[in-house]
């Protein structure tokens, strides 16, 4: 059986092309009775809406691509789902691509994977430049996820550095003045890092607690085994401490087994905090203190910010559909996190 058409639903439903079209589109110039009518014989007939027609007669093909450093790290997987409930709210398609925080399938992605069948890109960038970016003529619309590597991109983050001063001025007012950031890295370019490991200082300079750089536990990969390792390493041969402040949650875990391991309570001895709140630290023992980006927000935002440069990029004169001519200046946005406070900082927190 050949696949229904807005004619054979016009036909069916007694009315033009037009108005199924109208109704479709959910414009609000149709009576609520013809709206009925209409939708009981796109119902009926199993009518669907060819979006890619839709899409490329608007210069588009309704694709968009997230690309992010590592899909297995809970944080970019759980933000993946956010970000393809709103596309799909926007009737977008996503393509998603792990880039591994290698320079060169960044600037693949960046360039639109050198074909035109992505109307543009959402890009988590770890080892791109700002040389990298300033120059994106022809590039698909991009917007930037973690910290502003430039001014010329839409961008989308939460503080990282207020959020991590908040989490350790948390610390600090539970009495513990030996607190060491794993993952914390001073060197400029690091990023999310970097602005973390600023917040860390700053909340220690505000508490007079002197800085020393051995707080500053480096790691080679932001993931669990890397954080029990450091930490491990930091026992044996570290100044001692009362507390971690771990970059991400996945080095807040690692860190929590290599307490156990050693004997030392958490969070009697050491208290435990990181970042991103992720599912698995509400079912660890303890369960883990975090600061918790709103992943929805981000989604939101930054789904929204690009499907505006789409429509810039491909309207006929230049504007989003139905938008002022004028083309906005890149955005710079900052969504909300808050303090979890759970067992590895507060004993029996939430309980």
């Amino acid at each position: 059986m050949a696949r229904p058409r807005i004619k054979d639903v016009a036909r069916h439903a007694g009315v033009s092309e037009k108005t199924v079209s109208n109704v479709i589109n959910d414009y609000a110039h149709v009576s609520d009775r013809t709206r009925q009518v209409v939708r009981a014989s796109i119902e009926q007939l199993g009518y669907r809406v060819n979006l890619a027609g839709r899409h490329l007669r608007k210069g588009r093909t309704g694709i968009i691509a997230l690309v992010v450093p590592e899909l297995d790290i809970p944080y970019f997987a759980e933000l993946a789902r956010h970000v393809i409930r709103e596309a799909e709210a926007r009737s977008l398609t996503v393509l998603i691509h792990q880039s591994g925080a290698d320079r060169a399938h960044e600037l693949a992605a960046l360039a639109g994977f050198g074909s035109t069948f992505v109307d543009g890109i959402i890009l988590s960038p770890l080892a791109l430049t700002a040389d990298d970016l300033r120059d994106r003529a022809g590039f698909p619309p991009t917007v930037l996820l973690g910290e502003l590597l430039e001014e010329g991109a839409d961008h989308v983050a939460i503080d990282n550095e207020g959020a991590a001063r908040e989490a350790t001025r948390h610390l600090i007012g539970l009495g513990r003045r030996s607190i060491l950031a794993v993952g914390g890295h001073d060197a400029p370019g690091l990023g999310t890092a970097e602005a973390r490991t600023r917040g860390f200082r700053a909340a220690l300079a505000k508490a007079r607690i002197a800085y020393d750089p051995a707080a500053l536990v480096p790691v080679d990969a932001f993931r669990m085994p890397e954080g029990a390792r450091a930490v491990a390493r930091a026992l044996r041969e570290g100044p001692r401490f009362d507390a971690l402040l771990c970059l991400n949650d996945q080095l807040a875990l690692g860190a929590l087994r290599a307490l156990h391991e050693h004997g030392v309570k958490v969070p009697e001895d050491v208290a435990v905090i990181g970042f991103d709140d992720v599912e698995g630290g509400r079912f660890s023992v303890p369960t883990l203190s975090t600061v918790a980006p709103d992943k929805g927000a981000v989604a939101k935002v930054a789904v929204q910010l690009l499907q505006h440069r789409i429509e810039e990029a491909t309207a006929p004169d230049g504007a989003p559909d139905g938008a002022d001519a004028r083309v906005q200046a890149p955005q710079d946005r900052i969504v909300a996190h808050r303090l979890v406070l759970r067992e590895s900082t507060e004993g029996h927190a939430g309980r």
